[in-house]
């Protein structure tokens, strides 16, 4: 007796109509969709100029390690609290010195908000941020 040999049929998947029904699903999806904008705010960002001031205003100079402690004038702050700060910069009230702000790289953006505040807090208007040259960042 001579037995037929089974031949394994391939089956034949046509994705033409799979992309198809996927075309229209996409386009209702993209006629549905409410488009929304967020909130933006228009700033104006400041530009800094490679020459510094010529004017000699006397300053305080506040800086801030990348652990959150502050020194002013070179005095150390025991504490780290908003109080404290604003202390320590009581003296700036009286006089009509500039406040210059230098802050690590990696110290807390919170450290140096309540610099801002402890300024604020004593009325203190000319605030700066003290920053390097790219050039000079890149010498050991």
């Amino acid at each position: 007796m001579k037995f037929k040999k089974n031949t394994a049929i391939e089956p034949d998947i046509n994705l033409i109509p799979f992309i198809d029904v996927l075309l229209v699903v996409l386009i209702f999806l993209m006629l549905t969709t409410t488009w929304s904008r967020f909130n933006e705010m228009n700033v104006s960002l400041p530009s800094a100029t490679a020459q510094g001031s010529t004017e000699a205003t006397p300053s305080w100079v506040v800086v801030v390690n990348s652990q959150g402690t502050y020194a002013v004038n070179g005095a150390k702050i025991e504490g780290r609290t908003l109080q404290d700060l604003s202390t320590a910069l009581a003296g700036l009230r009286k006089t009509d010195a500039a406040l210059i702000i230098k802050a690590d790289a990696s110290a807390s953006h919170q450290s140096v908000v309540n610099v801002l505040e402890a300024a604020r807090m004593n009325g203190v208007s000319k605030i700066a941020f003290a920053t390097q040259n790219s050039s000079q960042a890149n010498k050991p």
